[in-house]
């Protein structure tokens, strides 16, 4: 049966060794017979650049390369791996996306991104985005030494371990989902009725309606606690959690 897989969020980190654990287990038994596999961001906890020699991103980039020369994998950047650019998008054999994107899955007109830019109430955020989002911005980080750059993925994780804690408060998770009125809004403006994306760690279908009609929003998991994807056939779309695996 033909298929297409989609996943986000997994945060792999060398710290969480039962993360990469899951997702290599998960490329080699579901990917075998799958059309395609969209990896719609953050697939690394921090990403400071594609010359970090850090072991686990060339093993990452080998399972991922083998994996592509059985069927096409696509990468859209996540707000923890935007700095990851062509040199390691050719060493891991995929291909790097826009930040939104419209695909054709099985008939069906299909918006895909990472989903960051729809949670518009986290002002917070959404100014610091409009800055890393910048090719000058960019470049000025990656031209510094990877020292630096190593100096500030520690403290961006130490920052980011905080913002977990306050994420767990109503009035903040509230503000770091998506903006329900953004929604519709970008559907419409890409002409689907059907969104997939990550970001908010919040796994769940979506009912509702675009210019007057029936649509759908899928929310990919995150990997924290177990792995999670979406599968998508002719005729079914399916969220799927598996268990992560128990590391010595």
């Amino acid at each position: 049966m033909a298929y297409t897989l989609f996943i986000a969020d997994l945060h792999l980190a060398a710290d969480r060794p039962d993360i990469t654990q899951a997702f290599l287990h998960f490329l080699a038994a579901e990917t075998q017979q799958a059309d395609a596999l969209y990896i719609l961001g953050d697939l690394f906890e921090v990403w400071i650049g594609d010359d970090n020699p850090e072991p686990l991103l060339a093993k990452v980039a080998a399972a991922l390369q083998a994996v592509s020369k059985q069927m096409p994998v696509f990468f859209i950047h996540g707000n923890r791996d935007f700095l990851l650019k062509q040199r390691y998008a050719k060493l891991a054999g995929i291909t790097l996306l826009p930040q939104q994107q419209v695909i054709d899955l099985y008939g069906t007109p299909t918006l895909i991104m990472h989903g960051d830019s729809l949670c518009t109430l986290d002002l917070a955020y959404q100014k610091f985005r409009r800055w890393w989002d910048q090719p000058w911005w960019q470049t000025l980080m990656l031209s510094l030494p990877l020292s630096i750059r190593q100096r500030i993925a520690r403290k961006a994780r130490e920052k980011s371990a905080k913002a977990k804690a306050q994420y767990l408060r109503q009035d903040a998770a509230s503000i770091m989902d998506v903006t329900p009125e953004e929604v519709p809004k970008v559907m419409a403006q890409f002409g689907v009725q059907k969104l997939i994306h990550g970001h908010t760690h919040r796994p769940a279908v979506h009912q509702l309606q675009v210019n007057g009609q029936a649509a759908e929003r899928y929310v990919l998991g995150d990997w924290y606690t177990q792995s999670s994807y979406l599968k998508v056939s002719p005729e079914h779309w399916q969220l799927v959690f598996d268990p992560l695996p128990v590391c010595d």
